[in-house]
């Protein structure tokens, strides 16, 4: 049997129009996380008008990932 999985990521918890997309392959939604939630933390320290320590970052990067929704269908 395939599996399908269904990703949804929010900007924030209360995000009422999170990104919702489906995958045929684990790898490539894998990926697919991994680069936005790359992009996301990038933009962060970007867009920052302090310094952003390894720490600082690390946990932007974990807050990102608690945004990932990810079900099987």
């Amino acid at each position: 049997m395939e599996r399908t999985y269904q990703v949804t990521y929010a900007c924030d918890s209360l995000d009422p129009n999170p990104v919702v997309k489906t995958f045929d392959l684990f790898d490539e939604m894998q990926d697919w996380i991994t680069e936005k939630v790359e992009e996301r933390v990038q933009w962060f320290v970007d867009h920052s008008p302090y310094s952003i320590s390894e720490k600082e970052r690390s946990d932007q990067e974990e807050l990102e990932y608690s945004l990932v929704q990810i079900k099987e269908i």
